[in-house]
């Protein structure tokens, strides 16, 4: 893939992760879930590898925050399974290895992770229990989603345009 074509694929991840997070979203415990974001995170784990996926993460984190869409707690959860994903994706060659390191590295790492960033940015003294059942719902979710999405497209054969032989 060359670097355009890995910039403009990168841009529309961003963009519909950015788009969908004012349209998708439920309430879960004292977070927002946001399932958009997980499924990018496999998606793009599995079609573009660990490093890019983390920067994806982090610009629809940091564009939401922007936008006034989500909360500084999007940074260490997506970024932390983005990179799970991919790196299990990347060692163990299934797709389902990149949708459980979503669901691990947002729901329970990423969860453990939130707990000082929102303690020491946000002022908040909700300890690990307090994030880690909605950082789950909303990972799992997304997970599971983005493991359907990237599953239907290999079938397909869809993942051939990307330059990727998933």
């Amino acid at each position: 893939m060359n670097r355009t074509h890995l910039l403009t694929v990168m841009a529309v991840f961003i963009a519909i992760g950015t788009i969908t997070s004012q349209l998708l979203w439920f309430p879960a415990g004292i977070a927002k879930a946001y399932p958009v974001q997980h499924a990018i995170n496999v998606m793009a784990a599995v079609i573009l590898g660990p490093g890019p996926a983390i920067v994806i993460a982090f610009m629809i984190s940091l564009l939401r925050n922007m936008l006034g869409l989500g909360t500084l707690l999007a940074f260490p959860g997506a970024m932390v399974g983005a990179f799970l994903a991919g790196i299990l994706y990347r060692w163990l060659g299934r797709k389902i290895w990149a949708a459980a390191g979503e669901a691990v590295g947002s729901g329970i790492v990423g969860a453990l992770f939130a707990v000082p960033f929102a303690n020491i940015l946000m002022g908040s003294s909700a300890g690990a229990l307090a994030f880690i059942p909605p950082f789950v719902v909303s990972s799992s979710t997304g997970a599971i989603i983005g493991w359907f999405i990237v599953t239907k497209l290999s079938t397909n054969n869809a993942l051939e345009l990307t330059g990727r032989n998933s």
